[in-house]
């Protein structure tokens, strides 16, 4: 027997309907075997070289033969086993062809949903959607979606996270988004060019490997240094460029939407309430120009760039909405060291400021590369105090600040009171911060 009222409950409760990917996936998911073998050639290239000596025209067609539809079938079964379903509570996802997996991810835990189209996927019409849970270290992800499809799954994971009712999150749709920034492709290409990272790469790339073979006359060493420093010079410079073109923030009811990328293409969401920490970056060559680069600290996200490059005051207006009700300061509003502070750290004790204002704790690192941080009170999860010998000999301390990201924020070489009363201080204002902070919910 069940209870009055249950059989009607259960009825009223509709079925879960669980979905399959994209049918190109197996595609994409077909090229593991060949992975491997590719794998295997790579890591031992001498036994590889000789295991092809070895064979027959005859039996590399068998070979191939057999690779391949075996390599189709794996790729087929993937996808066949791989099941996604929405219900009122969570996204279930239930994978694995010989070990099965079964994801669950509470709705309310999902930061952010990003949309992802590498080249082939935007070929194919395709999309990957890749989502960021508290607590956990790497994104879950959807590969492949239809690209109309993967926006709408996203607009409801996004509706149902804000605490929609399951059965009107299908209506509520993407919401609108107005525009804040666009970062023209030249002035990006002129930033990156302006950038001492770039250039720096580029003359290692250069210099180095001509001294090894000067110094080795041994080529594998040559191809060993000089290869991997070549990357670092393209990711530096071309990689970026790719990677940040056509970049824009808009604003939406849901939080920030990035949109960025000239061969992949991907579409960011910078949740509401979980930004920890904002960085204002000013390299040296772009303060003639007047640029910035602002980056985050999110918890629960690995979204870290919010704006590549803008004028100072288009950004500081970007980071107003990140931060409402925050005032970047001005530099002159931030304290120095006192001069004692150049016994520990000559000439670079100048690039070091502090302030705290009511919304949030401030400190500026850097003379070449100036990085101001901007912590809100309540999002500090913990102050401490730091004093080696040589800074206690010279009356000195360093405070720091820890947020929810991991990450820790420090106002470094402060006149040793100064630091007393701002421990006490902040962690006053972490209190107050928290009390009066907004939820952390999307739409709220």
């Amino acid at each position: 027997m069940t209870a009055p009222g249950l059989d009607d409950d259960i009825r009223a409760k509709p079925p879960v309907t669980e979905r399959r990917l994209h049918p190109v996936t197996p595609l994409r998911r077909a090229w593991a075997p060949i992975a491997v073998i590719a794998g295997w050639a790579v890591h031992d290239p001498d036994q590889a070289q000789r295991q092809l000596t070895r064979l027959t025209t005859t039996t590399l067609l068998i070979a191939l033969a057999t690779v391949v539809p075996a390599a189709a079938l794996y790729g087929f079964l993937t996808w066949w086993f791989t099941h996604f379903a929405v219900t009122d509570s969570e996204l279930r996802i239930r994978t694995g062809l010989l070990f099965r997996r079964t994801a669950h991810i509470r709705l309310e835990r999902i930061q952010a949903v990003d949309v992802t189209q590498p080249l082939l996927a935007r070929v194919a019409g395709v999309a990957k959607l890749k989502l960021d849970v508290v607590g956990a270290d790497k994104k879950d992800e959807l590969a492949f979606l239809g690209e109309d499809e993967a926006r709408a799954l996203r607009a409801e994971l996004l509706a149902r996270a804000a605490g929609f009712a399951p059965e009107t999150a299908h209506e509520v749709g993407e919401a609108p988004s107005r525009q804040l920034l666009h970062v023209p492709p030249g002035v990006l290409a002129v930033s990156l060019l302006l950038t001492g990272a770039t250039w720096g790469s580029l003359a290692a790339a250069l210099v180095v490997p001509p001294l090894l073979w000067l110094a080795t006359h041994s080529l594998w060493t040559v191809l060993a240094t000089g290869l991997p420093l070549l990357g670092a010079a393209g990711a530096s410079s071309v990689g970026r460029f790719v990677a940040e073109y056509d970049w824009s923030v808009g604003e939406s009811p849901d939080g920030l939407r990035i949109d960025h990328g000239l061969l992949d293409r991907t579409h960011e969401t910078v949740p509401p309430g979980r930004v920890q920490t904002v960085r204002i970056v000013e390299p040296l060559l772009w303060r003639r120009r007047g640029w910035v680069r602002v980056e985050l600290d999110v918890a629960g996200s690995s979204n870290s760039v919010l704006v590549p490059v803008a004028p100072r005051e288009i950004a500081e207006a970007v980071v107003a909405r990140v931060l409402p009700g925050v005032t970047v300061p001005p530099r002159a509003a931030l304290t120095r060291p006192p001069r004692r502070a150049r016994w520990c750290m000559p000439v670079w004790w100048r690039g070091y400021g502090f302030t705290a204002t009511d919304a949030v704790f401030v400190a500026r690192h850097g003379l070449l590369r100036r990085s101001l941080a901007l912590v809100p009170h309540a999002k500090v999860q913990s102050v401490r105090l730091t004093q080696g010998p040589w800074k206690r000999a010279r009356g000195l301390a360093d405070v720091h600040v820890d947020t929810g990201a991991n990450k820790t924020v420090t106002a470094r070489l402060r006149d040793a009171r100064e630091a007393q009363d701002l421990l006490r201080e902040q962690a006053e204002r972490s209190r107050t911060g928290r009390r009066g902070a907004r939820p952390d919910r999307w739409m709220a």
